[in-house]
C-alpha cells in the first residue's frame, strides 16, 4: 500500500482500526472514546470517530473508574477478547495498579497458561506542557520491573502505527505508552508495514558516542548529535523502541564499536530504566556509560520549574562532552 503522512495520533488511529476490520473480537474501551479521544487517537483520518464506523459495543465509553476499566478487561480477554484499554495518561493508571500487576500481569503464570490476558493497555507518558506534577510523569520503568508484561515506547507515527499492531497480535499483556507531547507530529508511514516488539531502530549512525533513548527523548538526542556533528563528534543514535523486551544485542554491539554509552530518559534518573541499560553496557561491554534523565522533583506547574524537569538537547550535548573528556557528571537528586 502507498505510503502516507500521518499524525503520530492518526498512525494509531488507522493501525487500531486495521485491526478491529480483521479481528471482531478486539474492542477498546475508557473514557471519551465516543468523542475520539481527549487526543483524537479514536478519531480516524477524516476526523471522525472510531465510533461512528465501529458501534458503541466496540468502541466503549465507560465510567471514570481505571480499576473498573481493567478489572473488566481482564476478564474480557481471559474470555477470548482482546481489549484495547485506554487509560488517558500513565498518572491516571496507578488507579487501576492491583489490576494491572497482580492480575493481568500474573494470570498466565499461575494457572498453567489455561487463560491468556491479551489486552493493550494504553497510558500516555511524559510531560505535559502546563499540565504539572499529576499530569506529567514517565513511569515505564515501573512496569519494565514487573514479569508478565511488554512495555511499549513509540516515539514515531511509524512506530506508532506497526509497535500497535504487533502489540495487538502479541497475546499478552502490553503497556502501550504514547507521549502526551507527540500526539501532532508527523511523518510517513506505511500500511502494513508491522515493527517487531524488542527491536531498536538506529536513528542515526556514528562512531565517537552511542546515545540510547525511548519515546520522545529520542528526538532530542537526534536533535543533539547534530549539534555534535557541527562540532566534530560522531554520535549514533538509537531508539529502543519496547523497554521490555529491550533490544542488548543492538547496544552492546554499538557500544562496543563507539566505546561511549549515554542512555537519556524523560523519567526520574533516579531507578529509572536507564540504569539497566547502563548496568548492562557495564557487565558486557568496556565502555564508559552515563545515565541522563530528570532530577527526582514533581514536575513544576511554571514554565522555568517545569523545564528542570526537561531532558532537552542542550543538556544532552553537554553530557556527552563530559562522557568523552572523562569528567564526573553530576547526579540527579
Amino acid at each position: 500500500m502507498s505510503a502516507r503522512n500521518l499524525s503520530y495520533a492518526q498512525a494509531a488511529a488507522l493501525a487500531l482500526s486495521e485491526a478491529m476490520d480483521a479481528d471482531p473480537n478486539i474492542v477498546a474501551l475508557g473514557e471519551d472514546l465516543g468523542r475520539g479521544g481527549v487526543f483524537g487517537q479514536y478519531r480516524d483520518t477524516d476526523n471522525q470517530p472510531l465510533a461512528k464506523r465501529f458501534g458503541e459495543h466496540r468502541i466503549v465509553d465507560t465510567p471514570i473508574s481505571e480499576a473498573a476499566i481493567v478489572g473488566a478487561s481482564v476478564g474480557m480477554a481471559l474470555a477470548g477478547v482482546t481489549p484495547v484499554v485506554e487509560l488517558r495518561v500513565v498518572d491516571f493508571a496507578l488507579c487501576a495498579i492491583d489490576e494491572i500487576v497482580n492480575q493481568a500481569a500474573k494470570n498466565r503464570f499461575m494457572f498453567g497458561g489455561q487463560g491468556r490476558v491479551g489486552l493493550v493497555a494504553r497510558m500516555p507518558i511524559g510531560l505535559w506542557s502546563a499540565s504539572a506534577a499529576q499530569h506529567s510523569q514517565s513511569l515505564e520503568a515501573w512496569f519494565a520491573h514487573i514479569p508478565g508484561l511488554t512495555v511499549v515506547t513509540p516515539a514515531t507515527p511509524a512506530d506508532n502505527y506497526g509497535l500497535l499492531h504487533a502489540s495487538l497480535a502479541s497475546g499478552d499483556p502490553v503497556i502501550y505508552m504514547e507521549h502526551k507531547e507527540l500526539w501532532g507530529s508527523t511523518g510517513t508511514v506505511v500500511p502494513g508495514e508491522i515493527v517487531p516488539l524488542g527491536k531498536a531502530r538506529v536513528v542515526r549512525e556514528g562512531n565517537d558516542v552511542t546515545l540510547v533513548s525511548w519515546s520522545r527523548q529520542v528526538l532530542a538526542c537526534a536533535e543533539a548529535a547534530a549539534q555534535l556533528e557541527a562540532e566534530g563528534i560522531s554520535a549514533e543514535v538509537l531508539d529502543l523502541r519496547t523497554i521490555w523486551p529491550w533490544d542488548r544485542e543492538a547496544v552492546l554491539a554499538s557500544a562496543a564499536r563507539t566505546g561511549h554509552v549515554l542512555v537519556v530518559h524523560e523519567s526520574v534518573q533516579v531507578a529509572g530504566f536507564g540504569a539497566e541499560v547502563a548496568a548492562t553496557v557495564a557487565e558486557h561491554t568496556g565502555a564508559r556509560v552515563r545515565r541522563l534523565g530528570a532530577p527526582r522533583i514533581p514536575v513544576g506547574y511554571a514554565p522555568v520549574l517545569e523545564n528542570e524537569s526537561r531532558i532537552d538537547a542542550g543538556k544532552i550535548r553537554a553530557a556527552v562532552t563530559a562522557l568523552l573528556n572523562h569528567s564526573r557528571v553530576e547526579i540527579s537528586s
